[in-house]
């Protein structure tokens, strides 16, 4: 059994656009979940920088003793972030189907504005859904 904890949107311009929690444990407030985001958003442009292979996007996952951060960058720019516990198999094709998911129901909403946050009760219950069958 898979736990993910949460799941971060960051837009390209390195704003926080979505936050979920999955599990108690993994609560912060919003403050903190933007100050997490705009961290990330800065090393994931670091590393891409100071990488010597060439063509190289950023860290795409983070290994630390107590979770593991995974990131999935969109051809737009879109960071999608997925913390979990360690060893969870699988999580490359999660942030890929996540990614899917918000195409599907996100960008194609015609209220939905590029950059802003993501208010879409579609994606968040097939976000759920996706994520409970994998818990």
């Amino acid at each position: 059994m898979a736990t993910i904890f949460s799941l971060v949107i960051i837009n390209k311009s390195g704003g926080l656009i979505f936050q979920k929690d999955f599990t108690e444990t993994a609560r912060v407030d919003t403050n903190e979940a933007m100050t997490q985001a705009s961290i990330w958003h800065s090393l994931h442009a670091i590393s891409a920088q100071l990488s010597p292979a060439h063509g190289d996007t950023g860290i795409e996952m983070l290994e630390a003793d107590t979770f593991n951060l995974h990131c999935f960058l969109a051809p737009t720019g879109t960071k999608f972030v997925l913390t979990c516990a360690p060893r969870t198999a699988g999580m490359e094709v999660l942030l890929q189907t996540i990614y899917e998911l918000y195409s599907d129901y996100v960008l194609k909403n015609p209220f939905y504005e590029m950059e802003m946050p993501i208010r879409c009760a579609a994606f968040d219950q097939h976000l759920l859904n996706e994520i409970r069958s994998r818990s």
